[in-house]
């Protein structure tokens, strides 16, 4: 009894100190270990292993070389998957749901997430027949409008660590190696959206634009979705510049 006991505070510790650490870094922006171990008056090794876990799960991410961790997307998996049930909006609602209403389809934003795509937050068009939420799932860049975006515009070399480990061939449509992805992502940046015609899931179009933070970094993407039979060929070009000027729009924001 008195072992389960001494386990079961061990154990709930343990989970208020990782609670007390994303607290701090969140306030903080980014903190490293020996700093995290003062907050919490505890040993630095004991501060290391707490991170670690979190850092498992993907709570916090490492910041380059130096040893620093800020808050990770796994929090924002979680926190899409609360936003899908609430009624609280982000500061990006008011463009998206003019941009839903404009063209009458689903609009999303997502972030690049390692290799893959991770979708922020959803607003639906007013037509009847709806999409699935997407928001808080992950889907390769490969093949999608809004991982075309993503990746356009990084270095080569970040570009190829976006390249999934199998290039999986979902339709008939997906690109399936990286000399053809090569060849998207360069009309990408010429053109200044990208599309993606039925490559990740038969009768789904998409076409996305970057937004872009106060330097010109792509930080995220806003997207246009539906299916095939509503969004034909020529309405592309038309949805395209109304995407792109959403994404001008939301260019800079930090409440993305």
């Amino acid at each position: 009894m008195g072992n389960s006991m001494s386990g079961d505070t061990s154990a709930v510790q343990s989970v208020d100190r990782a609670l007390q650490i994303l607290a701090i870094i969140s306030d903080k922006g980014e903190s490293g270990v020996t700093e995290i171990a003062t907050e919490l008056g505890v040993h630095k090794s004991t501060a290391s292993r707490l991170m670690s876990a979190l850092l498992e799960h993907n709570m916090v991410e490492q910041v380059s070389e130096r040893g620093r961790f800020r808050l990770g997307l796994g929090l924002v998996r979680l926190a899409g998957q609360v936003s899908a049930s609430q009624e609280s909006v982000t500061g990006s609602r008011t463009i998206t749901r003019a941009l839903a209403t404009a063209v009458g389809e689903t609009v999303n934003i997502a972030v690049l997430d390692g290799n893959q795509v991770l979708y922020l937050d959803q607003v639906a068009g007013n037509n009847i027949m709806s999409l699935r939420s997407w928001i808080g799932q992950v889907v390769p860049t490969y093949c999608t409008a809004t991982g075309k975006a993503l990746v356009a515009w990084l270095e080569p070399a970040a570009r190829k660590r976006t390249y999934p480990e199998k290039w999986v061939k979902f339709t008939a449509n997906t690109i399936t190696d990286a000399k053809t992805f090569e060849n998207e992502l360069e009309q990408v940046r010429q053109q200044g959206f990208a599309a993606a015609s039925e490559e990740i899931e038969i009768g789904l179009i998409a076409i996305a634009a970057p937004i872009r933070d106060s330097h010109g970094d792509v930080i995220a993407t806003v997207a246009v979705s539906g299916p095939a039979f509503r969004i034909t060929p020529d309405r592309i070009d038309t949805i395209a510049e109304q995407v792109m000027q959403a994404a001008h729009q939301l260019s800079g924001k930090a409440d993305i």
